[in-house]
């Protein structure tokens, strides 16, 4: 519970432990652009080396990290290959087209993947040919907001195509512990896969804001200068640094309580009469349903469960999700099936 009320909207909604907070007021702060910031960059190694990678940059957001990605990674004109539903084109308010003028090439997601055969297709083999833009990068999540986690075979093959043209892979890994706690391996084993990956520290772990893009030296550098151009340089942010190593270290453990709950709450919603649950579909800590002759409309049930201090996101396509996180116990969950199943 949050404010009183239980939050099932997004893992995004998690607040500070008590333990951050003790962090935060007691952080060693400088200023970040002149890289004087000792929490900061602490924080950045730590990120660099749980993924295994050379460097790290903190960044205020997810979008900023995976924009800043693009912005480094592609010249102005040159195009992406990317999941049609991703974070990216779905969720980024056509940054791409703003910031790096790249020029999106959208692979249709078949099962939370892109066909390979077709992503190879779509790559631009001729460099010469004046009629057509070039590619410059492959993009993907690891888990995406539809709950699915790639395999490390997936991930492999997709490496193996990327390195047969010469392409960089960028990863957005928003939720990479999530992913790594299902699959059962270190989040750097998922990294490996990648040239630079975008790490959330504010999705299910607990910190209040910021995001940390990793790679190598260079590219972490050519980043660090593209940042100032697009307004991400800040000073004394080390107080939120803070936060984000304890996020890392302590708050990627936890997930798979996380993943149990959602489970759990799966099942419940199961028993619910009207509603048609999407059980193969929860690998992490969504949970995906669909209202089907059940008595109240999306929005209708909205305001119905807000009236009892519930708080959830309305029907996206027609599909419902509800997201678990450290502050929603079984004991909540139980409360919610049972609203649920009171209607009518």
């Amino acid at each position: 519970m949050i404010n009183g009320k239980i939050d099932l909207r997004s893992d995004t909604v998690t607040v500070p432990t008590e333990q951050m907070r003790q962090a935060m007021c007691t952080a060693v702060v400088g200023d970040d652009v002149y890289g004087d910031d000792a929490t900061v960059n602490e924080l950045e190694a730590l990120a660099a080396e749980m993924m295994g990678k050379e460097a790290g940059l903190f960044l205020p957001s997810g979008v900023m990290s995976n924009q800043l990605a693009l912005f480094t990674h592609v010249n102005r004109g040159q195009e992406v290959i990317l999941p049609d539903n991703c974070h990216i084109v779905a969720h980024e308010a056509g940054a791409a087209a703003i910031i790096a003028g790249a020029q999106l090439r959208t692979v249709q997601n078949v099962n939370g993947e892109m066909p390979l055969d077709i992503v190879e297709k779509y790559i631009r083999k001729d460099p010469n040919d004046i009629h057509q833009p070039t590619t410059a990068l492959i993009t993907y999540e690891n888990a995406d907001s539809d709950g699915q986690v790639r395999s490390l075979e997936y991930m492999k093959r997709v490496r193996e195509l990327a390195d047969r043209y010469h392409l960089p892979v960028h990863l957005d890994g928003a939720r990479i512990f999530n992913a790594a706690t299902v699959l059962g391996v270190e989040a750097k084993e998922i990294a490996q896969y990648a040239d630079t990956i975008s790490v959330c520290l504010s999705k299910g772990l607990c910190a209040p804001v910021g995001s940390v893009l990793v790679g190598s030296k260079e590219f972490i550098a050519q980043a660090r200068r593209k940042r100032k151009i697009i307004g991400g340089g800040m000073r004394q942010v080390g107080i939120l640094a803070a936060a984000g190593k304890i996020a890392l270290t302590e708050m990627s453990k936890r997930l798979g309580e996380d993943h149990a709950n959602a489970a759990y709450m799966a099942d419940a919603l199961s028993t619910v009469q009207g509603l048609e649950v999407y059980k193969e579909r929860q690998q992490i800590n969504m949970v995906f349903f669909r209202l089907k002759e059940y008595p109240l409309t999306s929005a209708e049930l909205v305001r119905y469960l807000a009236e009892h201090n519930v708080v959830i996101n309305g029907e996206d396509n027609g599909i419902m999700r509800f997201v678990t996180h450290k502050y929603v116990s079984r004991e909540e969950i139980d409360q919610v099936v049972d609203l649920m199943k009171r209607v009518g």
